[in-house]
């Protein structure tokens, strides 16, 4: 008779499961993040485009202030007092990286964490400094300090996905699949309780909605040449007929 127990390690695996941890908002957050700053990088030089760079950036102005706000109320994975850690936990996790040998973590491990931060952060100033320049209120600093944020959210960017990629690979995780799908390995006392897509549905519909009075208060073509302001969409329905 085998009386060899399993290691807390090896126990702690077994009563692993597929749990929910990231909510409906998290995620579309997060995608839609993806989307808007992507759009905004790839138009920022096009003056043609200047509408949809503008808008986008907008969006992610709206994106990060959603964030902050249920970053305090949402669920237990989406707080910031549940995944924000110290300097030693962070130089601690990434050391075990390092090692091969990654801590397993819920939600955000303490270097995921800090890269959510880094692109908050750079995202408002992204957002400020193109508002302002939009607004003609700054001179060439204005311009030099959002290249300089884009470019800085561009890196951390690149660095937070590799690191996913790492983490993935070490610890046999999609952790990019757990952004679509909301669910990971862990422990069932780990997993939330809701999805709360309602919240989600809202926020798309806000987003949608944003864009879609961004395109019918667009000036047309025809203003930019001495002519009339009127709506983009006006001047579609007039060609239409």
């Amino acid at each position: 008779m085998n009386t060899l127990s399993a290691s807390p390690v090896e126990a702690g695996r077994e009563a692993r499961r597929r749990i929910l941890v990231w909510d409906a908002p998290v995620r579309l957050f997060h995608w839609l993040m993806v989307l808007s700053f992507a759009g905004a990088w790839l138009t920022a030089e096009s003056e043609r485009l200047r509408l949809v760079h503008v808008t986008l950036g907008y969006t992610m102005a709206g994106l990060v202030a959603f964030r902050l706000v249920w970053g305090l109320v949402g669920s237990h994975h989406a707080r910031f007092s549940s995944f924000v850690r110290g300097p030693r936990q962070v130089i601690a996790y990434l050391g075990a990286v390092l090692r091969g040998r990654p801590a397993h973590h819920a939600g955000h491990n303490p270097a995921g964490a800090l890269a959510v931060l880094a692109i908050l952060v750079l995202a408002v100033a992204v957002t400020a400094s193109g508002w302002a320049m939009y607004q003609d209120l700054g001179g060439e600093w204005l311009e030099e300090l959002h290249e300089a944020a884009a470019s800085g959210m561009l890196a951390v960017v690149a660095v937070h996905v590799m690191a996913v990629v790492a983490t993935s690979l070490l610890g046999r995780e999609n952790l990019v699949g757990a952004m679509v799908t909301g669910r990971k390995s862990g422990l069932p006392e780990e997993g939330i309780r809701r999805a709360w897509r309602s919240v989600a549905v809202l926020m798309l519909a806000a987003v949608l909605g944003f864009w879609w009075l961004q395109w019918h208060a667009a000036p047309a073509e025809g203003a930019a040449q001495g002519k009339p302001p009127v709506s983009r969409a006006a001047s579609l329905d007039e060609e239409h007929d």
